[in-house]
């Protein structure tokens, strides 16, 4: 598996997980912000935690 598929599938997870956490605490629809805001940002730290796991494995 090349290093761009790894960062990429944990970005991924962390899009998922972080537009998913508002519907968990309540608070958020669909299309509002805080899902996206928070999808983003889950976004930000999968990419984080690729480019950690990438730079382990090497």
């Amino acid at each position: 598996m090349s290093q761009k598929t790894i960062v990429m599938i944990l970005m991924g997870i962390g899009v998922a997980i972080g537009a998913i956490l508002p519907f968990l605490w309540g608070a958020g629809d669909v299309l509002g912000g805080m899902p996206i805001l928070s999808g983003f940002v889950g976004g930000i730290v999968g990419i984080w935690l690729g480019a950690k796991v990438v730079k382990r494995i090497r």
